[in-house]
Parts: C-alpha cells; structure tokens; sequence
C-alpha cells in the first residue's frame, strides 16, 4: 500500500496537538467558577468530542479509500499509466494556449 504523505502526517499530528491543548485547557479551567468560563468550557468539550469523531471517521475513510487507489493501480497498471499521460497531455496543451 501507497505510503501516507509527509504533509498529510503533518497535518495530522498538528490537529492532535490541538485537541491535546484543548483538552489541557478543559482541564485547566475546571476549577474556575465564573459562569461564563464554564459555559465555555462545555461548548469547548462539546466540540472537542466531535472533532475527534470528525477525525476518526475521516482517517478511516481516507485509508479505505487510498487502499482502493492502491488496489486498482495494482489491478490496472496501463490504465493508470494511460490515464496520466493524457492527463499530462491535455494539461500541456492548456497552458501551452495564449
């Protein structure tokens, strides 16, 4: 299987980060007891939880669909070779247009 990119796995571990901050801040300001630093505290918990179902669904979707990729690269080589050089080639001849 295709290798995940760099810029992926960079993007990646920067939103983990954020959520590891955002977690760190839930857990810092849970002894606060003004009302609004609470309210905020639960809307920030709210929207940490579902940025991490958003991620686990869109990690798991994207490894399915790079092993599809995978898959019909290995199935059909020529017709991804032939598929890339026409895209090459219609590419070329639209920049080479004044």
């Amino acid at each position: 299987m295709a290798a995940k990119s760099t810029q992926t796995e960079a993007m990646a571990d920067e939103l983990r980060d954020i959520i590891r901050h955002a977690g760190a801040l839930i857990e810092a300001t849970a002894g606060e007891a003004d009302e609004r630093v609470k309210k905020a505290r639960d809307t920030l918990e709210q929207r940490l939880e579902a940025a991490k179902r958003q991620y686990a669904d869109l990690d798991g979707l994207l490894d399915e669909k790079l092993q599809a990729a995978d898959r019909i690269i290995h199935e059909k080589p020529y017709h991804a070779v032939g598929g890339s050089f026409l895209f090459g080639l219609l590419l070329g001849w639209f920049m080479s247009r004044k």
